[in-house]
């Protein structure tokens, strides 16, 4: 049977919510698949495209998959891929995505496009790994789904791209497993950039004591006073919905927190991030007893020592993002680095990894046995 692939439109909303029930169950976190409002958002966003597979007889979906992009931003995101169970001999996960990045990479409206890959099994990873994305990192215990689950960050490039990133003089030791990792894999080169140890950091003398303020109107208004541009924060498609404050007034600090999946990403903070580094401890304490069991920051690999305070506070680096974010003129690019910390123990026995992300696991496991397993000495 021949399929139509066609953009969504919002007439498709119903099916769309039938097909990721079918697909994923009760427990999707994402609201492109649950929340009607935000799916009519997304279908009318002109940043995004939302590509739908159609059965020509009957009208019914049969596969579902989205690019979401924002305002300003050259990174986009592959989400919401779905094949009906009754379709997935016929190679449609494929399909949309390559349809999706010929529409947005190819064409010039992004220069990159990543995706997170859920690790229950191989097959995601090799969807999107026969479709030019490429393995970045694993994000261990990322999302709640029916259990935790840890995923997978790949990504694809424009041409070129890689091309024009900015050097990094030098990163904390913990990091050098990852850099050689996506050196292999991604065939750029780390080799002018000097691997030190951590910068010594210290935790604030006074304790932070903390506030969580829950309402995602007045965290967005404020957020956008605070940074009313990008040039001192960067986390695509993350619009902070909380905030944190500390009670005398030394730091705010902006966040996503996912409720459904129980995941939380840092995105920036007042009037710094170094005034925060300074009470991770007390962030991440206070993230946990609300619920979060996996908290992520999103760090310029040239930040030395912000590296080096995240790495202090039992922070991971779980993935590396090369040519992420362009300079002011578009023409060179910045690498990035995912910071995790998960709450609960990490299981890695339920993981499926192919081939190419193997070495992303190994790379995992020894920054964590370093942050976390002390050297001990052997007496005589």
């Amino acid at each position: 049977m021949t399929i139509v692939i066609d953009a969504a439109t919002p007439a498709d909303i119903a099916d769309l919510r039938q097909l990721y029930y079918a697909v994923y169950g009760p427990h999707y976190p994402v609201a492109l698949g649950t929340d009607p409002v935000e799916m009519s958002r997304l279908i009318a966003d002109p940043h995004s495209l939302w590509l739908v597979a159609r059965c020509p007889r009957t009208g019914g979906l049969a596969g579902s998959a989205a690019i979401r992009s924002e305002a300003g931003s050259r990174t986009g995101k592959l989400e919401g891929l779905a094949v009906h169970p009754d379709h997935r001999a016929a190679g449609l996960a494929g399909t949309l995505t390559e349809e999706l990045c010929a529409r947005m990479l190819e064409t010039g409206r992004l220069d990159s496009v990543y995706a997170t890959v859920r690790t229950v099994s191989a097959g995601p990873q090799r969807v999107v790994s026969r479709n030019g994305f490429r393995p970045l990192g694993i994000l261990p215990n990322a999302v709640d789904l029916s259990s935790r689950e840890s995923l997978a960050l790949y990504a694809r490039h424009s041409a070129g791209v890689l091309d024009r990133r900015v050097p990094v003089p030098e990163v904390p030791a913990p990091l050098a497993p990852l850099l050689r990792t996506v050196e292999r894999n991604l065939g750029i080169d780390y080799a002018d950039t000097a691997v030190t140890a951590p910068l010594p950091t210290r935790a604030s003398t006074t304790p932070a004591r903390l506030e969580m303020i829950e309402a995602p109107g007045f965290v967005r208004r404020r957020f956008h006073d605070r940074f009313p541009d990008a040039d001192r924060w960067f986390y695509p498609l993350h619009t902070p919905n909380t905030l944190l404050v500390a009670d005398d007034d030394r730091f705010e600090v902006y966040a996503y927190l996912n409720r459904t999946g129980r995941y939380c990403a840092l995105v920036a903070a007042h009037p710094g991030p170094a005034v925060a580094a300074d009470c991770l401890e007390a962030i991440t304490r206070t993230l946990t007893r609300a619920g979060t069991g996996y908290v992520e920051a999103l760090l310029p690999l040239s930040e030395h020592g912000l590296l080096s305070a995240f790495l202090a506070q039992g922070f991971i680096p779980s993935a590396l993002y090369p040519a992420m974010r362009p300079e002011a003129d578009g023409d060179r690019f910045h690498d990035y680095v995912v910071m995790s910390r998960a709450a609960e123990q990490i299981d890695f026995r339920g993981v499926v990894v192919d081939e190419q992300l193997q070495p992303y696991l190994d790379a995992y496991a020894s920054a964590w046995a370093s942050t976390y397993l002390p050297t001990l000495e052997v007496a005589p």
